[in-house]
């Protein structure tokens, strides 16, 4: 067969123009006291959103922002076909249990922290393919939850090296369908790195290279170079993740220079917020994008803009069981 849309290994392009209708983006009080606190569409100071469990918290943040991307978009659920959701807790519940009253059609996807960049791929898959006429892409994750199921509950009060990520309370929904400001141009699915990291609090060092690994594929995929984007932001390799793939990049002869940022690195102030290495979790580039990077997208600030969210794939088993880190990365590109 011949596959029209698809450019090299891991690229595709999109053809039909799929483009953002709009976002919502949802995060908790840490996050709004952080540098883009104002970007935010809500700041919920309460960290249990009105709940009883930090779960049913997080099912509530996702439900929240997935209305206020469709109140912004104009849309109701009933003018959506499908939704693409996915988090960092067992089993993806809340995703799943954060849009079980919206009677939307739902693929439950799990990324990590690249989820936000696995679900945009999929939702202007779906648009461009002719399968869908609006799909929102949604990931969202919540502090409390995370540390209880990756780490220790919050009561305990264990202590972060230096090299650790504070993970986002936050989730970010962002509606793909056709006639829109922003479009969706390319997607570059990222390939599994795994270079033996162990440290489950140096999430920052295993998901640098799998960044590295898709920027290079994206680049000799499409053609293009660093210089033609206004901003590649990765989400989340944190400082130490940034320094490293800033490192490698340039040992491979990519200067990437000032317009390279990432995303953990900007949503907290590493100076007064003691995150450490910055921000991580599928909330962390979602929220990013959503508040930060999009409106900038749609007032012609930025004009061209690679996405590329990273995700550690570990988890409490794989870790106890002494297992190293894999990582992956997805890049969106968009433009104006």
């Amino acid at each position: 067969m011949n596959y029209t849309k698809r450019l090299g290994g891991q690229t595709v392009e999109f053809t039909q123009k799929p483009t953002i209708l709009g976002c919502g983006v949802v995060v908790g009080k840490k996050e709004g006291e952080g540098p883009l606190g104002n970007d935010f569409d809500t700041v919920e100071n309460d960290p249990l959103f009105g709940q009883e469990t930090w779960e049913k918290a997080e099912s509530a943040m996702v439900n929240k922002a997935i209305t206020s991307c469709l109140s912004k978009s104009g849309l109701s659920a009933e003018d959506v076909n499908y939704i693409v959701a996915g988090d960092l807790l067992n089993q993806c519940t809340a995703s799943s249990f954060g849009v079980r009253e919206l009677g939307v059609p739902f693929l439950g996807i799990y990324g990590a922290c690249s989820t936000m960049a696995e679900g945009l791929t999929l939702a202007a898959m779906l648009v461009d393919g002719g399968y869908a006429g609006k799909v929102i892409a949604a990931a969202g994750s919540h502090f409390c939850s995370a540390e209880k199921q990756y780490r220790f509950p919050l009561e305990y009060g264990g202590q972060r090296p230096p090299g650790a990520q504070w993970t986002v309370t936050g989730c970010g929904a962002i509606a793909v369908g056709t006639g829109g400001t922003v479009q969706i141009t390319h997607a570059t699915t990222g390939r599994i790195e795994d270079m033996g990291i162990k440290d489950a609090n140096n999430m920052g060092a295993a998901m640098a290279p799998a960044f590295v690994s898709t920027l290079k594929a994206h680049l000799q995929d499409t053609g293009r170079t660093i210089s033609d984007y206004d901003l590649i932001l990765s989400g989340d390799l944190g400082s130490v993740g940034h320094t490293i793939a800033s490192e490698l990049l340039d040992k491979e002869g990519y200067a990437i220079g000032a317009n390279y940022k990432d995303c953990g690195m900007m949503i907290f102030d590493s100076q007064t917020q003691d995150t450490h290495s910055g921000g991580s979790g599928c909330g962390c580039g979602a929220s990013v994008l959503c508040g930060h990077i999009l409106p900038q997208l749609e007032s012609k600030t930025l004009r061209r803009v690679l996405f590329i969210a990273t995700g550690a794939l570990l988890s409490p088993t794989t870790t106890l069981q002494g297992e190293s880190i894999p990582a992956i990365a997805h890049a969106i590109a968009l433009t104006v």
